[in-house]
This record gives structure tokens, sequence and C-alpha cells, in this order.
């Protein structure tokens, strides 16, 4: 009896402990900040960005993460994009926007005047992907390309799908939009809906978007990276892949400075909530700071992707996580991390960082779980779990410091960055405010893993991007939109995180912190209203299929054709003869896991104008550009494979400074004449493209009418 009262006594302490323990769990997956973030990476004209918790509008700049809460302003003429891995978002001319939530499986933008152009190449079953108006939701169902329009009063809005599949919600009906449809809903309480065929026609805008995506179509660099590793269509451009025996195929970037190295050319951005952010000043600068490692490689700095999506079916893949910033931090008597306790540097030091190699652990400074910490490893590099979890208890439980490991970037010259702590925490420029380190001393400190806990000025919050006098207007800041699903609240204020900051040590808040500081719900989203739920669909008769654009009303056999004028359900338009049934049984339709995406820009462009489109010409034409830029690497790789060896020479002679500084200049000569010849040989092949697509085409020749068979020999 005795023992059986022990084992009674022990299983219930195991069930108190197991108690503790889940609740504990799952609070630390609630704090994970999500995966992805969108990317700003292209700019033209006056574009004003403002971050979320503050009320100030700064000149916008490429590169910087977006998440909840952040707005955008494309004034006049003014054009950008944005991308979030599989969707790209594009801003027309006098477009407000802002991301009123954004996490791993759910993209919920705000529009309350302007244009957008959307194009998703992929939608899990899990993911929502929402467009909010002043005057109704718009719920994207399926990969395609759409455009939505609000106009300057906020009373109409248009919503074209090209190719997939949506569904608008507003005045308490519902509305599908199918393929190669228009839909125009006037009205804000109670909504006019004219849906009708797409008449192919495009603008200036229209053509911007599909060039942009024909980038993305045709990337060299999706055969050698995920195709969720946001920013990877911009390597093209600026580098090109080698194949290397330890690392696989790696991309080199083309840069035409001497000593280069990565994570010097940009500045320090404060995000919340994974705290302090790598921007870079590179137009290709995005995916390979936040996913992936850096590498030596013949004297040349190299990237190595995070790898691609399996081709085979059925083979386990995670998304790639996004990171801050993969490095580690350099520590020591002369060196600030470890001690920001409290938001403050000491006297006399400098921020030092470097960036991780290949197999080398990423821990985040933020708060996150255990399989955050994975995940965020495996989906970068080839890295070792066991490896990942032994990080994870030492520098997160624990709050210690591994102290058995060899950083293959550490010793390599020129890799450790450094500058003033003020540089650091108000986003200054570090390569503009670097501290020059003592290699020495940088190849024997202390290797930190997290970031210092340093509280942010203002300025690192807002970024590099200058004030801006370009804003929105203010009626239209507070102008309401109807949202289907309702939003999180707002992000607390600047000024309470910042306060909330020093008293955590000046460690970045915890999502649940974040929540114990944001207003009181009776404050916020005043200016988001949620859209009343559909109405029940009428009775139809046996064999007899429903209207789909017209909006679904109750069964009342009173209701007659001039509804409008008492008050009920607007008519609709429906000039579209093709036939479908009403909206999906479930939000989502079902799309197999194989089916092909239909829906990409090229594939309208090709719909808009077909006279000016010819594939096989665009196929020799992008097969040449990938032939030129090949040589051009091999070309590249020769000047570099001279540098080293000169260098390597010099060394041996161990000639003086100024001999040095000589050759540092011939090899910085050599290197912009080399750019500068790569440039103007681009631009003479694609000089020729466009003459050959304006060219005529010839007529196939005729056979002539006294041309006959050849007699067979006898």
């Amino acid at each position: 009896m005795k023992r059986y009262a022990l084992h009674l006594v022990s299983l219930l302490g195991l069930a108190l402990t197991m108690a503790s323990v889940i609740p504990q769990r799952a609070a630390a997956d609630d704090d994970d900040p999500p995966g992805r973030v969108a990317r700003l990476g292209f700019v033209r004209g006056n574009v004003s960005f403002e971050p979320a918790g503050t009320e100030d509008w700064v000149a916008a700049v490429i590169n910087r993460p977006l998440t909840t809460g952040d707005k955008l302003w494309n004034d006049t003429d003014s054009y950008s994009e944005l991308h979030l891995g599989s969707a790209s978002i594009r801003l027309g001319s006098t477009t407000g926007f802002s991301f009123l939530n954004l996490t791993d499986n759910m993209t919920q933008v705000q529009l309350t005047e302007g244009t957008l152009n959307i194009r998703i190449r992929r939608l899990g079953d899990d993911e929502t992907f929402e467009v909010d108006t002043p005057n109704l939701a718009f719920t994207l169902l399926r990969p395609g390309n759409y455009k939505v329009n609000v106009d300057e009063a906020g009373d109409a809005t248009v919503v074209v799908v090209r190719d997939g599949q949506g569904e608008v919600t507003g005045g308490g009906s519902a509305y599908t939009i199918h393929p190669q449809e228009t839909g125009t809903f006037n009205g804000t309480d109670q909504i006019d809906a004219d849906i009708e065929s797409w008449d192919n026609s495009s603008d200036d805008f229209d053509e911007w978007c599909s060039e942009r995506d024909r980038r993305i179509d045709n990337s060299v660099s999706a055969r050698y990276v995920s195709n969720d590793v946001i920013g990877y269509e911009d390597l093209d451009e600026y580098g090109g892949w080698r194949q290397t025996p330890e690392y696989g195929t790696i991309w080199f970037p083309h840069v035409a400075v001497v000593g280069w190295a990565p994570y010097h050319y940009g500045h320090w951005a404060y995000i919340a909530p994974w705290g302090y952010t790598w921007v870079d000043d590179a137009p290709w600068g995005f995916a390979p700071f936040h996913y992936g490692r850096w590498v030596v490689v013949g004297g040349v700095w190299g990237w190595v992707p995070a790898p691609p999506r399996p081709v085979v079916v059925g083979v386990a893949y995670v998304r790639p996580v996004y990171a801050p910033a993969l490095v580690a931090w350099v520590g020591g008597p002369h060196f600030a991390v470890g001690v920001g306790v409290g938001g403050g540097f000491a006297a006399g030091v400098s921020v030092g960082w470097f960036p991780l190699g290949p197999r080398e652990v990423y821990v985040p400074s933020y708060h996150v779980s255990r399989n955050y910490v994975n995940n965020v490893n495996v989906t970068n590099t080839t890295v070792n779990t066991t490896v990942v979890n032994n990080y994870y208890n030492t520098t997160v439980i624990n709050k210690t410091t591994v102290t058995n490991v060899t950083y293959v970037n550490q010793r390599v010259p020129g890799a450790v960055s450094a500058t003033t702590p003020q540089a650091f925490t108000s986003a200054q420029s570090v390569s503009r405010n670097a501290v020059t380190v003592n290699a020495r001393e940088v190849a024997t400190a202390q290797v930190v893993a997290t970031t210092p806990a340093v509280a942010p000025s203002r300025q690192a919050v807002l970024g590099a991007g200058a004030t801006s006098a370009v804003r929105p207007p203010a009626t239209l800041q507070a102008r309401a939109v109807v949202a289907k699903t309702a939003p999180p609240p707002p992000p607390p204020s600047f000024a309470k995180q910042q306060q909330a900051i020093q008293a955590n040590g000046g460690k970045p808040l915890a999502i649940s912190q974040m929540h114990q500081i944001q207003p009181e719900p009776s404050q916020t989203r005043a200016a988001v209203k949620i859209a009343p739920p559909a109405k029940p669909l009428a009775t139809q008769a046996k064999g007899v299929q429903p209207n789909v654009n017209r909006p679904i009303t109750p069964n009342n056999p009173n209701t007659t054709n001039n509804a409008v004028n008492k008050g009920g359900t607007p008519p609709v338009t429906n000039t579209n003869n093709k036939s479908y049934t009403d909206r999906p049984p479930s939000s989502r339709p079902n799309t197999p896991a194989n089916t092909p995406n239909t829906g990409n820009a090229a594939n309208n462009t090709k719909t808009v104008n077909p006279a000016n489109t010819n594939p096989q010409l665009d196929q020799k034409h992008q097969q040449q550009l990938q032939d030129l830029r090949a040589q051009q690497d091999l070309e590249r790789q020769k000047v570099e494979q001279q540098q080293q060896n000169d260098k390597a020479a010099l060394a041996k002679k161990a000639a003086d400074d100024q001999a040095q500084q000589k050759l540092n200049q011939q090899h910085q000569q050599q290197l912009e004449d080399l750019e500068k010849k790569h440039d103007a040989e681009e631009a003479k092949l694609k000089q020729q493209q466009q003459a050959e697509k304006k060219a005529p085409p010839k007529p196939a020749a005729k056979p002539a009418k006294d041309d006959k068979p050849p007699k067979k020999d006898k």
C-alpha cells in the first residue's frame, strides 16, 4: 500500500510538472517573431515611409524590412516595389499603403488611395492575403495577378483579376471575381457593383509591373537559391554563380571596392521585435545579409545561399526564416559586447562584428523558442541540430557564452567591421564611421553570439532616411477602411517601447511584452471597420445556377428591381457570359499541390499586347545575356586572381606602405575599368536586341509558280 501511495505521488508530481512546462512552451512559441518580412526593393520618385509606432515620415530607403504597422506613401509619378517571398506588391502613383498584419500565414494590407499590383506565385492552404479599402475587403484566393485601385474620394474601388480568383466583401454582400474579370464597386455602406469581362487594357504602370515580373520569371539565381528567399531576383544583375569544391555553387558579387567585405557598407536600424537589423546600401543587398552565410574562396568573398526548394515531391521543406543579421559580435576590453546592460555603452569602446560562415550557428538576441532557433539555422545553412541545441541551452537558457568555437571568418583580413556606439544606435553609415581595429586583438578576442543589449534612439527606428515633407494628406491618413479579418491592435508608440526596452536591460521586447504596452482596445483600430457578414444565399430552383456576379441576398419575395431606391441590395450589372458556380465552398479553392502556376505577369503581357511579343526572340535574348554575363564572370575571376597574386608577391618582398597603396589604386582602377567595359557590352547587346524587336518579321519565302518537282531518273 505504501509503495502504491509513493507511486501515485510520483505520478501526480510528474503531471504537475508537465502541466507547468506545456503552457510555458506554448507561450514561448507565441513569442516567436514572424519568419518573413516585406522588403522595400525598388523606389522611383518621391516615396515616404513611416515606421510603426512613430508619426514621423522619412524618405524611403531600399532594403528596409517592413512589417506590421509600417506605412508607405507614393507621391505623384512615383513607384515602389515590395517583396514577400512568393508575393510581389507594387505601388503606383499617389498611393497610400500600410501593413495591418504580416505574419507567416497572414498578409493584410491597407489601401486608402491609389493603385496596387499584386502578383502571387504560391498560396498555401493556411495562408490568407487580404486587401482592405475604404469600401470593401478583397481576399485573394488563388495564385495569380491582381490590380486594385481606389479613387481619390475613397468611395469607389476597381478590382481587376487577370489570373487567379478573389472575393469582395462589403456592404453586407459578397462577390466572386474570376479570371479575366473586372469589378467596379461604388458606395460605402451600400455597394453598387458592376462586374464585366476585362478588356485587356493596360497603362504605363501595368507595363512597368510586367517588366519587373519578367525579371523574376527569367532569374538564373532561382536555380541555386530557394525562391522563398526575399530579394534573390536582384542577384543576377550584380554578380555571378560559381561552383566550388567545398561549398557547392556560390554567388560572388561584382564590387569595385578593393578590400570589400560584407556587413560594412550600410547601417543598423532598430525594427521590432527583432531589434537591431542590418540595412545594406547595395541594390542587391537583402538576400545575402538575411539568409545563408558568407565565406572567402580564393581571396574573394562569396555568399553560400539557403538551399532551393526540393524538386522531389514529398521531401520535407521548411520555408527559409528571415534573420535581422547573420553575424557574430566581437568582445573584449575595447569592444562594447556584453557591457551595454541597462541601455548604455561603456566609455571608449567600439561595436564590432563579422559575418557568420557556413555551418556556424546564429543565435537570436530576441526572445524565441527552441524550434525557432532550429528553423532559422537549418533553413539557412547546413548545420547539425545537436550543435544548435547546444547553443540554445548555453546562450539562451543558461545565459553563458559558447567558447569552444573557431569562427572561419574571424581571422580573415578585413572581415571584422567596427563603428562607434553613437553610429550604431542612431542608424548612421558604418563605412563613414568605421573604427580601425587591431588584427591581432580581433583574432584572439572573445566572440559573443548575441547583439549588444542597448536601447535604441528614435533615429534608429526611423533609419537612414532624411525627414520628408512628402506625406499623405491628413484626411487620407485618417480615412477608415473595411476589413474582413480583424487585424491586431497597432504597435505601441516608440516612447513606450523605448521605456520598456530600457527596463528590459536593453534587450528587445518579446511579443507578449509588446502586447502589454499596446493601447487600450477602445483606442485601437478606429480607422478599421469590420465588414458585416454576407447575407445568406437566396433559394434557387432546382437545376438553375445562381448568378455569380450578383450579391448574395435573402430570399424575400417582396424584393423588386427597384431595391436600390428602397434601401435594399443594389443590382449588379453582368456582361460576362462565362458560366461559373457561386462562391467557393470554402475560403480557398482546392488547388492541387502539383498544379502548375499560370498566374504570372509574362502570360498577362502576351495577352495585353500580343503584337509586341515573340517568345523565341525573348528566349534568344535571355540566353545572350546569360552567355555574356558568364563570360564577364570568367574575366572578373581572372582579374581577381591576378590581383591576389600581385598582393602575395608584394607581401613576399615586404614592400612599404606607399607601394601597397599604389597597388591598391591600380587594382581599384582595374575593377572600375572592368565594370565600365561590362556595362558597355551589356548596353550594346540590349541595344541590338531592341533593334531586333522593332524590326518587322521577315515574310516566309513562297515557292514560285513555275517551280515543279524534279522528275525521277529512269
